[in-house]
């Protein structure tokens, strides 16, 4: 009997594997294709006329990203296969093949007909009778499983059974990268995936219950199903910090799809990454929407009025700038309701126009005669003293200009915050040569939005694209002219014009994609948003986001528990509120995938010990319980850490260990760990070839490993930045074991409670 049910495994398997290698033949030959096109398309002569050239390109662009989205897809290209009621098998996989004679092959696992894989059950088998999952080691069919959801349908000879293709993922070993869950997507995950494109849509879920997951995959199938509205637009996905867009960044490529752009808090405003603020206070009220009119009045103290008239000085003539001259031209630069740089125009114009006629009319009395003077506009702006008040009472800045130096000069700050204290002040002041910090990044969006363009109020600052034609057009003559007899020899003579000649020279411009587009532009409108540990949002980083995209269409997922971020909502509703009201749906994700039950028990125990309302998830599986170590002094505080480290790389084959630890102790631990695992340390999710990993509980947010060392828990949770929230998520990290190293105590809540896992050993939680 065994012997039969495993000659059939073997059949069934190696039926799974010829079909597999057709599908891998066919992406193969695809690939071949589209490179073979692609090389055709750089090497055909399209003319050498602009249409042409953007012809080319635009069909280079095609095949380079469907070989890019080819390409990434070769891990476990097909997954899983759908047995119907009417007897059709369907393979599902990353991406959708079929033959040249148009046989489909794989189902794209975002097609609606995909979506029973996911959804189906016994209650609801969605007309299926058998759902299989194929287990894959490279492109080798290594196992199967079964599913049976129509036990009628197949003989148990036919049925094959396995460990669980969710189970076996989630017991192996992390990588140091995220790893997508397309082959495992569970119901309650998949309905939030699939859910529709508009409005803002909430997914609360606490530590491992997939929310990252669901997230990218949800911006995979939304990709997929409007695929004409967001290549066009763009998808933003937001995280809290460039180690886990690091982390995260394979994800979707491996999904076929690479149009995305993905940015941190810190990076939110092109060119400027924001660092880190320490100060708590700083933070909080940097953060709070009464920043909006703090930057209004920023903005406004540099649209001036002197309190005296002014003289000056144009080509030997003195002109007469009065107070209620600037007064009138501001009225009426603020009237045009454009912004600062751009109605800075409206300001010059109005002041110039009024004192070159007040200066003709003088010079026209001295003459004795009237006469076109037209010519004095013109002067007026050339002249130096003009130019210098007219800056000094109404300056173009750009926002950086305008953030640093409301944080770098009293005056400014206390004219826009009047409400500070002399020691609030003294705190929110800071050198000038201090970076921006990542609160300063909502406030540059602010400031950008109410300054407007700052070539627009006459400053130039890149590359004046007239001036080069005009220059390429000049050297085009000249090449002419030195050809001309050349010309008439052959009867060429103006057949080739300047024109043509600059055209013939110019570079084509790079095209690109709307993601590309979109990253560099502060303007562009994206057509969706994901936010990843939305948690951590303040209110001016949510205004940020909600100015990037304009049709509020949001995916936001988080868990409020874990907010580190002291300026951070305490529910989703305050976060919410003040930008789409009450128009959003609140998803929960209810099943931990990640952290075994005890651990999860134990970081809630902490958690509710200060007050935090967390919710808990049932976990998938059980293990042990954290575990306690305790250290006598200070000094051997680095030894022990040592000591639990070199303990989980000899249990571990493979594998990933984090350190989570204050960020004052960074450095040291950093050290330590480094001089005992030479190659092995790095600092930050910055490395696939180093098995220790170093970090705040701030950077390990989102991130997952097989064991985790949590360094002086009570310091972490008396840390006035992130308090509590942070050893939250410190412990919540790994997919197997817990250490907790402490020479200083330990937090409330941190013991186990009678009849539970641990209780009674003193070494664990």
């Amino acid at each position: 009997m065994e012997e039969s049910a495993s000659v059939e495994v073997s059949r069934q398997l190696g039926e799974e594997r010829r079909y597999v290698a057709e599908a891998y033949a066919r992406l193969d030959e695809l690939r071949q294709l589209n490179a073979d096109e692609l090389r055709r398309v750089r090497t055909t002569n399209f003319g050498g006329g602009h249409q042409a050239r953007s012809e080319r390109d635009a069909f280079a662009t095609h095949y380079e990203d469907r070989l890019t989205q080819l390409n990434s897809v070769d891990e476990r290209l097909v997954f899983g296969r759908l047995d119907t009621t009417e007897g059709e098998r369907h393979y599902v996989g990353r991406l959708g093949l079929a033959t040249e004679d148009h046989r489909r092959l794989v189902l794209d696992w975002r097609a609606r007909e995909a979506g029973a894989f996911y959804q189906a059950t016994a209650a609801n088998p969605m007309d299926l009778v058998r759902r299989r999952h194929l287990i894959m080691d490279g492109r080798d069919v290594t196992a199967l499983e079964d599913d049976v959801l129509d036990p009628g349908a197949v003989s148990d000879a036919e049925v094959v059974h396995g460990e669980g293709a969710l189970i076996a993922a989630l017991n192996s070993e992390r990588t140091g990268r995220m790893t997508d869950i397309v082959a495992t997507i569970q119901a309650e995950q998949d309905r939030i995936i699939r859910a529709p494109l508009s409005g803002v849509r909430v997914v609360q879920g606490g530590p491992g219950t997939g929310k990252t997951a669901v997230a990218l995959h949800r911006a995979a199938y939304l990709l997929y199903e409007h695929r004409e509205r967001l290549a066009k637009s763009g998808v933003l996905i937001v995280g809290p910090s460039s180690s886990f867009l690091w982390y995260i960044e394979r994800v979707l490529p491996a999904l076929g799809e690479t149009g995305v752009v993905m940015s941190s808090l810190a990076d939110l405003y092109p060119g400027v990454h924001g660092t880190v603020e320490t100060d708590p206070w700083v933070t909080r009220w940097k953060s709070g929407l009464h920043m909006v009119d703090v930057i209004k009045r920023a903005v406004a103290d540099r649209q001036k009025v002197p309190e005296r008239t002014q003289w000056l000085t144009v080509d030997g003539h003195r002109v007469r700038l009065e107070p209620s001259l600037v007064r009138r031209a501001r009225e009426r630069a603020r009237a045009t309701g454009k912004p600062h740089n751009e109605a800075r125009e409206t300001f010059v114009k109005v002041i110039v126009k009024e004192l070159a006629q007040n200066l003709g009319d003088e010079l026209n009395e001295k003459a004795g005669t009237t006469m076109d003077r037209s010519y004095l506009k013109e002067d007026l702006r050339q002249s130096r003293e003009v130019r210098i008040a007219l800056n000094l009472l109404w300056l173009p800045l750009t926002p950086q200009q305008l953030v640093a130096q409301l944080f770098t000069k009293e005056h400014y700050l206390r004219s826009a915050a009047p409400r500070l204290s002399d020691a609030q002040v003294s705190r929110l002041l800071r050198p000038v040569d201090a970076p921006l910090t990542v609160p300063d990044v909502a406030l540059l969006d602010e400031a950008a939005e109410l300054l407007g363009d700052f070539e627009s109020a006459g400053i130039k600052v890149r590359g004046d694209r007239s001036l080069e034609e005009r220059k390429a057009q000049e050297s085009a003559q000249k090449a002419l002219e030195a050809m001309a007899e050349g010309f008439e020899d052959i009867g060429a003579q103006g057949v080739v014009t300047v024109e043509q000649l600059t055209s013939f020279n110019a570079e084509a411009p790079h095209r690109m994609t709307a993601a590309e587009a979109a990253s560099s532009d502060r303007t562009w409108a994206y057509g969706h948003v994901v936010v990843d540990e939305a948690q951590e949002l303040s209110p001016m980083q949510w205004r940020v986001l909600m100015r990037r995209c304009p049709l509020k269409s949001f995916t936001v997922v988080g868990d409020i528990a874990q907010a580190g971020n002291a300026a951070a909502a305490r529910t989703w509703d305050e976060a919410l509120e003040p930008f789409v009201g009450e128009r959003f749906t609140l998803e929960e994700l209810t099943v931990n995938y990640r952290t075994p039950q005890p651990i999860a028990d134990a970081a809630v125990r902490v958690a509710q010990a200060t007050g935090i309302a967390v919710s808990d998830p049932t976990a998938v599986r059980g293990g042990d319980p954290p575990v306690i170590v305790p250290v006598a002094v200070e000094a051997e505080l680095a030894a022990e850490i040592v000591a639990q480290v070199r303990r989980e790389l000899e249990r571990l084959a493979g594998g990933l260990v984090g350190v989570v630890c204050p960020g004052g102790r960074l450095a040291a631990v950093g050290k330590a760990l480094d001089e005992a695992f030479p190659g092995l340390v790095a600092a930050g999710m910055r490395s696939l070839d180093r098995r220790i990993m170093v970090l705040t509980p701030w950077d390990a947010k989102g991130l997952e490993f097989d064991s985790v060392v949590v360094v002086e828990p009570t310091e972490i949770a008396d840390d006035p930045a992130g308090g509590p929230g942070n050893l939250y998520v410190a412990m919540t990290r790994p997919t197997q074991r817990l250490y907790l190293v402490a020479a200083h105590g330990l937090p409330d809540g941190i013991t186990p409670q009678p009849g539970e896992p641990g209780a009674g050993d003193p070494t664990a939680a």
